[in-house]
């Protein structure tokens, strides 16, 4: 059984780095498969289809990134920056993710638009709740809120051609800059409404 876990752990593994590259139309199973020492039959064993393998990985990756990034409706700045220092940390993640995004509008990967979905209106839901608590300015629409903050979050990772220039052109090069620039902008946009 062991042995059985560890080529689906590296089935797993080897995909999660084949769609952050390539995205899933541009993944390839049979490169999975090589990557992980194993067959394109094994993974289709494990898998149906390379759609179903995403859902599975982007349920783990969506996981995990809840574990790292916790909503405090109450100080979107540090939700802002705890997103900003997880992608900065590990890009790859990123790109799956935003392949996910661009891809699969129109016909998501099985198992995976359930799981974006929930979390994306769990965390809505949260907003919505500080604001009838007082807590945030009520005048945005929940969703609003999610999107601006997320887009904010991950300018830096989201726009590479910007982050290369800043060690020419910022005043102040270093990451912690961009971080800190980031948790101001959402600071003045979505101030709370009353202070703790």
């Amino acid at each position: 059984m062991a042995s059985t876990d560890s080529t689906r752990d590296r089935i797993v593994a080897a995909a999660q780095a084949e769609f952050a590259r390539h995205g899933i139309a541009g993944a390839r199973v049979d490169r999975i498969a090589k990557a992980a020492r194993s067959s394109k039959e094994r993974v289709y064993a494990y898998f149906r289809s390379k759609e179903e393998l995403y859902g599975f990985v982007a349920a783990r990756e969506l996981a995990v990134a809840a574990e790292a990034i916790h909503l405090d409706p109450t100080d979107l700045p540090a939700y802002a920056g705890q997103m900003f220092d997880y992608f900065t940390a590990h890009p790859d993640r990123y790109r799956f993710i935003a392949w996910g995004r661009l891809e699969l509008t129109s016909a998501p990967a099985e198992g995976s638009p359930d799981l974006y979905r929930r979390a994306i209106l769990g965390k809505v839901e949260k907003i919505r709740r500080a604001q009838q608590a007082g807590d945030l300015d009520p005048s945005w629409d929940p969703i609003d809120v999610m999107a601006l903050i997320t887009q904010i979050a991950v300018t830096w990772i989201d726009q590479s051609e910007l982050a290369a220039l800043t060690r020419h052109a910022a005043a102040d090069p270093a990451l912690a800059a961009r971080r800190a620039a980031v948790m101001r902008a959402v600071t003045t946009i979505f101030p709370p409404a009353r202070e703790s």
